[in-house]
């Protein structure tokens, strides 16, 4: 989740308008996005074609039990983000079952969401840190006195496979696939639900 309240594009729309000869951002019709449509914007780039169904199904993986995505907050999300040009529609035949939407960005979402992502990666990378510090300090303060001394070579453990996770995993974010937690297996993640390999769900 991305800090602050809202998002400021002004700036960015601006410097790639001045990059780009294209007119990409003729139907942008908004500068500031919450830090939910940012995450929305962000999950969609990383799964390039997805549902709606499945996009809320990645929403609640990834927010791990802190709060739930429904149908009746993203849906309404999805369509000002349409509307406003961060998103397109595309109509695709379901192997089964009726033809579905699935949803992508626009080159205008996609440009702003890299100069972003781009410009406050250090930033963002900092505030994880701190908000690991913080979190991991008040779980250890909340233990018996007796416990805390082994509970900080247990937290120093989960924060180090935290990392990692997070290093392994990176090679097949960046082309678009998801790692099964169970095998380590590469599935591409339209439509995919388990792992081809061993049968687990790639989502909680």
């Amino acid at each position: 989740m991305w800090l602050g309240k809202f998002l400021d594009l002004e700036e960015d729309i601006k410097e790639l308008r001045s990059k780009i000869e294209k007119q990409i951002f003729t139907n942008i019709k908004k500068n500031k996005l919450t830090p939910l449509e940012f995450t929305i914007v962000e999950s969609i780039f990383n799964n390039q074609h997805i549902s709606g169904y499945d996009l809320i199904r990645i929403l609640n993986d990834h927010f791990a039990g802190t709060w739930e995505a429904q149908s009746g907050t993203i849906y309404p999300i999805l369509s000002n983000l349409k509307r406003d040009g961060f998103l397109k529609i595309t109509k695709v035949k379901s192997p089964v079952g009726p033809i579905k939407k699935v949803y992508s960005l626009t080159e205008a979402g996609e440009e702003l969401l890299k100069i972003k992502v781009n410009k406050n990666f250090l930033d963002q990378l900092t505030f994880v840190e701190n908000f690991l510090t913080e979190l991991s300090a008040v779980y250890i303060h909340s233990l018996p006195e007796d416990q805390k001394e082994k509970s900080i070579i247990a937290v120093q453990k989960i924060l180090k496979n935290t990392i990692d996770n997070v290093i392994d995993t990176l090679p097949s974010a960046v082309e678009f696939k998801v790692k099964c937690k169970k095998c380590g297996s590469e599935i591409g993640r339209l439509e995919a639900k388990f792992c081809e390999s061993c049968g687990e769900p790639l989502y909680s």
